[in-house]
């Protein structure tokens, strides 16, 4: 009844693409994404994680038809840097139906066995990255901010019942920005706190992207924690090709960078969410997506913190709620009137501490789930 393919070419790459228009046809939250982009991220392009070892696509059919999909891979350099055996799964969907679910699952786990794993974590980014990471557990009543996860609740009883256990919880915070922020009232903290601890915060310089990737690796090479299992500080390469990545996406007024004395001790990345125009595309820029994007780009009010990094040196000297407030600050200029800060891992308490302390409301929880194999 049910078949699994793997998918070796481009034109079966479309199609593992195009499930999700099967999956998602009758859901109103869900946002599409560019068909374009994600090939390019499939088959490699500006993506390191492919390049840290092998990877396979596969499709399952039921009775001939496309019924869900899966990517299963081996991230080396990081099981090298953790010293682990253990796989990762990506881009997992399905319809409702347990015997296509259980037949993904054990099509990725037989993979991995073959190549000498033995356990299996997931769903991790396609771009190891912060998109689509995570399974959506909590918070289905409303469409993603951009570039995470969203999958139908039934996914939950899937992972559940086929033994994957939790092995960690990430956050994401709304901020109602205009109260949030309380600009006039947080002004003169920062203000003392930059002085006291002689700190400065910035925008991003587009036009010096080399030094900005290279503080932005050296902040991340000092500030991930070890005990961070699925993830280790980035190449300078990897750095580079996700800066390429989002470039065109970006806001330089939401990218903030903390210095002392020129040297890099903090750094904040935030996007517009820009999933409030692809819900209008369908996936596609041709014929007239491009139009549609011009058009509805402007009245984008939405940003996503992806991420926001602090050096020890520097941790509880208020450069986290400097960055955020400066983020905010050129937020509200710029016309956003929300924010999402997403994913925080649940042991991350530092900054849920600091999130939480600018108005941060925990509404949605993606899990990481992990399996022996």
């Amino acid at each position: 009844m049910v078949e699994i393919i793997e998918v070796k070419d481009k034109k079966g790459l479309k199609k593992f693409i195009d499930i999700q228009w099967i999956i998602y046809k009758e859901d109103p939250y869900w946002v599409p994404p560019l068909k374009g982009d994600l090939l390019k991220t499939l088959l490699g392009k500006d993506n390191p994680l492919f390049e840290q070892g092998e990877h396979a696509f596969f499709i399952a059919y039921l009775n001939g038809q496309p019924a869900g999909r899966i990517c299963v891979g081996i991230n080396e350099s990081l099981n090298e840097k953790k010293n682990m055996k253990e796989g990762y799964i990506s881009l997992f969907e399905s319809i409702n139906d347990k015997e296509v679910a259980f037949a993904i699952f054990n099509k990725a786990s037989s993979w991995l066995k073959k190549r000498g794993m033995n356990s299996i974590k997931g769903p991790l980014s396609p771009t190891n990255g912060d998109d689509y990471k995570g399974l959506l557990v909590k918070g289905f009543d409303g469409p993603p901010v951009l570039m995470n996860s969203y999958n139908p609740e039934y996914y939950v009883e899937f992972f559940n019942e086929y033994g994957f256990s939790k092995s960690l919880d990430l956050y994401a915070y709304y901020h109602d920005i205009d109260s949030a922020a309380s600009i006039d009232k947080n002004r003169k903290l920062v203000e003392y706190a930059m002085k006291r601890y002689n700190f400065q915060v910035e925008t991003i310089d587009l036009n010096n992207l080399d030094r900005e990737a290279k503080d932005a690796k050296e902040i991340m090479e000092i500030g991930m924690p070890d005990d961070w299992e699925e993830l280790a500080p980035p190449t300078l390469e990897e750095v580079k090709a996700e800066i390429a990545r989002l470039k065109p996406l970006a806001d330089k007024d939401i990218i903030i960078f903390a210095r002392s004395e020129g040297k890099p001790v903090g750094f904040l990345i935030a996007l517009p969410d820009y999933n409030q125009v692809l819900k209008k595309l369908n996936g596609s820029l041709f014929p007239f997506g491009f139009i549609k994007f011009l058009w509805y780009k402007k009245n984008i009010d939405g940003l996503r913190i992806f991420g926001m990094f602090v050096v020890p040196e520097f941790r509880k000297k208020a450069v986290s709620g400097a960055m955020l407030y400066k983020c905010y600050e050129n937020a509200i200029k710029n016309g956003y009137k929300y924010g999402e800060g997403s994913t925080i891992g649940e042991t991350n308490h530092a900054m849920r501490i600091d999130i939480e302390k600018t108005g941060g409301l925990l509404y949605r929880t993606y899990r990481l789930y992990k399996k022996e194999i």
